[in-house]
């Protein structure tokens, strides 16, 4: 599994994937917010989102994990 991490310190914005959604590479998995702006987390890779490990409008730190991905 892949853990899918926030390279800021930030707001959760907005969740767009699920746990059991697939995902292909490159997809926007969820919008962070830093300083009026939105950061997209990207999937590294194809796979199923198997956990969501914050929720919307959750502050997050740098390298808190966001999501559990399993690679296709």
């Amino acid at each position: 599994m892949i853990a899918i991490r926030s390279e800021l310190n930030a707001r959760l914005f907005r969740l767009l994937a699920a746990p059991g959604e697939r995902v292909e590479e490159g997809a926007v998995l969820a919008l962070l917010e830093a300083m009026k702006m939105e950061i997209p987390v990207h999937a590294p890779r194809a796979g199923t989102v198997r956990e969501v490990r914050a929720a919307e409008g959750e502050e997050v730190r740098e390298g808190d994990v966001l999501f559990w991905l399993d690679p296709a």
